[in-house]
């Protein structure tokens, strides 16, 4: 699962699934992240995958 904890304390969960760069992925791959624009989204380098939190918001973060 993908989780992330956003500043005003919502929680978001996605299977990994749905990100096949990241289920393709090691788990100590995908522990290598970055945020990116000032907390707008996760970058993990090691399988150069973005993710915006936005996107995660409304449902596109996974359709690609």
């Amino acid at each position: 699962m993908l989780r992330v904890v956003l500043a005003d304390g919502r929680e978001i969960a996605a299977p990994v699934s749905w990100f096949p760069r990241l289920d393709a992925a090691t788990a100590e791959q995908r522990g290598v992240w970055q945020l990116i624009g000032g907390g707008v989204g996760i970058h993990f380098p090691d399988v150069d995958e973005d993710i915006s939190v936005a996107g995660l918001l409304d449902g596109e973060g996974w359709r690609r």
